[in-house]
């Protein structure tokens, strides 16, 4: 930092006198808080050095003072160019000597000075600044003579009364000059920023004696069966999602994305063949792959501008929920698989491939997006396994145009077309059928035929909206039709019809402000035919039905918890199917 010499703090401090518009008892009690970004400054030679540390906020502060300040002052050379200034004025002949002896004031563009606005410590700096340099000029120049008695018997006087605050202004400077050191030293990258969320959770289900069908084999043909389920006792686990964010440019972001959990929600005990993991279970109840407590790669995509305001994102591993079906009230935390997005999407939840987004004028936007399946349950590689790859394994093309008539209400329309194997590629359908394990929600169950199946194709039509009606009530629903067609290996084909709804209420600031209370009620796959292909999911064509509450509560800005409850009717679309109750609470964690 540049020394100061005592000739120049003193010049420094009548400017601070001046540009405070006090009196000389509230100089006297002067402490420089002031946030005001529109003061007039000093002309100043102080290098506005930009210091790219997202962790300091002084330091962003500091450069945005030094830097508008350069943009808003307008040099002077006579008092009578500020229009506000007038010779009654109590600082008058001060104002007058420092601008036209000197040469060290600088106006706003509007030739006014407001004299009466309170400075920071920052343009203070930069006006000292001004004046040490106007100072030695003239010193250099021979001209020492120009400063008078007058000003160094004002001057002297000054640097008594302000002694104590230099001496605090000198030290923070001096621990900020050591904590940006140090800074720079121990930062984890200038590109990167790590960010995580971890979750706990205690769940608990009750339901009787609920029936379930179960898919398994007799001589190598599959089977139904029908069983009763076994009630399951209450859970504690855990899932955490760490994320790094890499940006090259400012405008682009390279996401990569960790997990690990160990949850298995108690509802799974009560499930047919092929609901694994979707109604009544809490999204982040889960494992982050195969494996429980096994670290995966979540997401690996990158992310960059195209064109003049489109987006393309492309990777091995990019994550289907955050570009389609989306909703402003639905958040991973407090709903269930089935909630978050509809469950004819997607076949590939994160998959190798690009997603294109682009806005249409001011109220419309447009994606697109091709996934082959790549999610972290599957063992066997799917897109990077060579017996698949990109467009021989489970894949899906999306499309979805947004229409937004005001920042309160969006509108969306989708389409997906899905590519479906045989065999089940994860491993849980038995040989020669379709479905399971939540792998393929625009056909859940399990499908078979005599001989089994090659493939199938899906096209699914979804319209999705959300509402903010009032600051503190929202409504939003979706409504999702699917038509599949599989293919069977002796020849001939089935079809398979499904539909499935949502409606909702959300409060956001519920009690609280960042709160948010939560209702949901929702068909989650119901078939439209009765179909024999089907060995589970149609139960005795009954209609389940699940009802969702929950709330987030903020403890901090940093800490949530999040209890819910489910109740779902009619499990497996039994109609006998006793009412099964799931209780869950979460506690989030956000860093």
């Amino acid at each position: 930092m540049k020394k100061v010499s005592n000739l120049s703090v003193l010049l420094g401090l009548s400017l601070l006198a001046t540009a405070t518009g006090a009196n000389a008892e509230t100089q006297k009690q002067f402490q420089v808080q002031s946030q005001s970004s529109s003061v007039p400054v000093l002309q100043s030679s102080l290098p506005a050095t930009e210091v790219k540390l997202n962790e300091s906020e002084t330091i962003r502060a500091i450069n945005t003072e030094l830097n508008s300040s350069k943009e808003v002052a307008q040099n002077v050379t006579s008092v009578s160019q500020l229009s506000d200034v007038k010779p009654t004025d109590w600082a008058f002949t001060a104002l007058q000597s420092l601008v036209e002896r000197y040469g060290c004031i600088a106006g706003f563009p509007d030739s006014t000075y407001r004299g009466k606005q309170a400075t920071t410590r920052y343009e203070f700096a930069a006006g000292l600044n001004a004046c040490l340099d106007k100072i030695n000029e003239i010193i250099s120049a021979g001209l020492a003579d120009k400063v008078s008695k007058e000003d160094f018997a004002t001057l002297q006087k000054l640097q008594e009364e302000f002694a104590a605050e230099l001496a605090i202004l000198r030290g923070r400077v001096d621990a900020l000059d050591a904590k940006v050191a140090i800074l720079e030293a121990q930062q984890f990258s200038t590109t990167t920023k790590l960010s995580g969320l971890a979750f706990f959770n205690v769940t608990g289900a009750s339901g009787g004696n609920v029936l379930r069908e179960n898919v398994g084999t007799v001589n190598g043909i599959p089977t139904r069966t029908v069983q009763t389920a076994q009630t399951p006792n209450m859970t504690m686990s855990g899932l955490v999602w760490l994320t790094l964010n890499t940006s090259f440019t400012g405008k682009d972001s390279l996401i990569t994305q960790l997990a690990v959990g160990n949850g298995s929600a108690p509802y799974n005990n009560y499930v047919s063949s092929g609901f694994f993991n979707t109604t009544g279970t809490t999204f982040t109840d889960q494992t982050a792959g195969a494996n429980a407590n096994v670290f995966v790669l979540r997401e690996l995509s990158y992310t960059f501008p195209v064109f003049d305001k489109a987006t393309l994102v492309v990777g091995p591993r990019v994550n289907f929920y955050k570009y389609f079906d989306n909703n402003r009230f639905l958040l991973p935390w407090n709903t269930t698989f089935n909630s978050i997005n509809s469950t004819l999407l997607s076949n590939a939840k994160r998959g190798a491939g690009a997603v294109f987004l682009t806005p249409l004028g001011n109220q419309f936007d447009f994606k697109v997006g091709y996934l082959a399946e790549s999610v972290e349950f599957s063992t066997n590689g799917g897109a990077a396994n060579p017996n698949q790859g990109l467009f021989g394994g489970n894949n899906t093309l999306t499309a979805e145009i947004g229409f937004k008539p005001s920042d309160a209400i969006k509108f969306r329309l989708l389409y997906s077309y899905t590519n479906l194997v045989g065999n089940s590629i994860s491993g849980f359908g038995a040989p020669g059928t379709v479905g399971g394990a939540g792998i393929t929600p625009s056909m859940p169950g399990t499908a078979y035929a005599p001989g089994g199946m090659n493939n199938g194709q899906s096209n699914v039509f979804i319209f999705n909206f959300d509402w903010l009606v009032t600051k503190g009530f929202g409504l939003f629903g979706r409504y999702g039709y699917s038509t599949t067609n599989l293919n069977r290996t002796l020849g001939g084909a089935s079809n398979v019809n499904m539909y499935t709804f949502q409606i909702g209420a959300a409060f956001p600031d519920l009690f609280k402000e960042g709160a948010q209370g939560l209702i949901s009620f929702a068909v989650p796959f119901k078939f439209g035919d009765p179909n024999n292909v089907l060995l589970s999911g149609r139960g005795n064509d009954g209609t389940q039905y699940d009802l969702e509450l929950s709330y987030i509560f903020p403890l901090t800005k940093n800490i949530s918890l999040v209890p819910s409850t489910y109740f779902i009717f009619n499990p497996n679309n039994f109609s006998g199917n006793p009412t099964i109750f799931v209780g869950n609470l979460q506690a989030v964690f956000s860093f």
